[in-house]
C-alpha cells in the first residue's frame, strides 16, 4: 500500500478564522477549508509503507527551536492562467532551515531530492477558469495583509487524499516537536 504524504505546519485556528472573511470575490475559485490551512515544508509524494516509516524516523529526529512565523501578502500560480491564490509568509531564516532538514530526512530515507525551489506559502484557493483581472484584485485586496506572529512548536507528518468536488482530505499521521 502506498501514502500520499507531505511535511507541513498548521496554521493556528485562530488565524484561520481571520482567514476566511478573505475567502470571496474571485470566481472558478474552489476555497480551501480552513482545517486544511498549513505552509508546506516537503511534499513527498506516493510512497510505499516501508519508506513512510523511515521517513518518520528521519523526521522524528529533526532537533530544531521553535521559531514565531506570520502570514503576509498574497499571489497566485500559474502565469497567464492561474490555478492556486495563495498567502506568503513572512520568511525567518529558521522556516529555510526546517525545509532544509526535511529534505535531508527525505534522501536518508530514500527518496529523490525536490526539483522546486522551496517557495514558502498557504494555498486559499485552487482556481478553474478566474478570470486574470478577478484574481489580481485579490491579490491587491490582500497585499498588505500581515497575519499575527504564531510561534511554530512542531510540525506534522500528513496523509493527504485526493477527492472529486471536495476538498482533499488531510490527516496528521505524526507530529514533531520543535524544542
Amino acid at each position: 500500500m502506498t501514502l500520499r504524504l507531505f511535511a507541513a505546519i498548521a496554521v493556528p485556528e485562530e488565524i484561520r478564522a481571520e482567514l476566511v472573511r478573505l475567502q470571496k470575490g474571485v470566481p472558478g475559485a474552489r476555497w480551501r477549508p480552513p482545517e486544511n490551512f498549513h505552509i508546506t515544508l516537503r511534499f513527498f509524494g506516493e510512497i510505499d509503507e516501508r519508506v513512510a516509516e523511515d521517513l518518520d524516523a528521519e523526521l522524528a529526529n529533526i532537533q530544531m527551536a521553535s521559531f514565531p512565523l506570520r502570514l503576509k501578502g498574497a499571489g497566485w500560480f500559474g502565469k497567464a492562467d492561474p490555478h492556486a491564490l495563495w498567502l506568503g509568509v513572512d520568511t525567518p531564516e529558521p522556516l529555510n532551515w526546517l525545509n532544509d532538514k526535511c529534505e535531508r530526512a527525505a534522501r536518508r530515507a530514500g527518496l529523490k531530492p525536490e526539483p522546486r525551489k522551496f517557495h514558502p506559502h498557504m494555498t486559499i484557493a485552487y482556481l478553474t477558469g478566474s478570470p486574470v483581472d478577478k484574481v489580481n484584485r485579490f491579490v491587491q485586496r490582500t497585499a498588505d495583509l500581515e497575519t499575527e506572529a504564531w510561534q511554530v512548536t512542531r510540525f506534522s507528518l500528513y496523509s493527504s487524499w485526493i477527492t472529486r468536488g471536495a476538498a482533499n482530505i488531510y490527516q496528521v499521521e505524526a507530529d514533531y516537536p520543535l524544542t
